[in-house]
């Protein structure tokens, strides 16, 4: 069997990427490299993943892009095609994130509420992937959800909910 198909990176929509890029720039740290700026942003934390000795690896980490929802690029016509509205109400994709040691949950989730997300949940604990999670909504409708190492015999808060 030939080497799986490998996943890079992939896009939010919004009808401002500038302002998108720059609201996770600050809520998680990361680079934003605007290609072009206020067109499509490319966002990643930079470095690469970690050695379980704590050193870096070779293999850079994932990026995540934002694209126009008024044009989004790439595509073969200029002017790009419909729909042109970022997506109301239902499901969409979810977004995770895995919050570094040096960070932590809290801070994550009052920057993104100070800069206009909504904070959906907090607090959970999911016991099939032995992760803390709590979730958010940017302002452009997206939804994150925060995953924490909970460890091989995590103490699970008594304020969390469980599944």
């Amino acid at each position: 069997m030939p080497y799986p198909n490998t996943l890079i990176f992939m896009d939010l929509a919004t009808d401002d990427p500038d302002a998108a890029g720059n609201f996770y720039a600050e809520v998680f740290g990361w680079v934003n490299e605007g290609r072009p700026t206020g067109v499509f942003h490319r966002l990643g934390p930079g470095q690469n993943f970690i050695n379980p000795d704590g050193s870096q690896s070779e293999i850079g980490n994932f990026h995540l892009g934002i694209f126009n929802a008024n044009n989004a690029r790439p595509h073969p016509e200029p002017e790009g095609v419909e729909p042109r509205v970022l997506s109301d109400g239902g499901r969409r994709a979810r977004l995770w994130i895995l919050v570094s040691d040096d960070d932590t949950p809290e801070r994550i989730l009052a920057a993104a509420e100070r800069l206009g997300a909504e904070i959906l949940w907090r607090n959970h604990f999911w016991a099939e992937f032995k992760g803390f999670n709590h979730a958010f909504r940017d302002p452009w409708g997206n939804e994150i959800i925060l995953w924490c190492k909970a460890g091989e015999n995590p103490q699970i808060p008594d304020n969390y909910t469980r599944e």
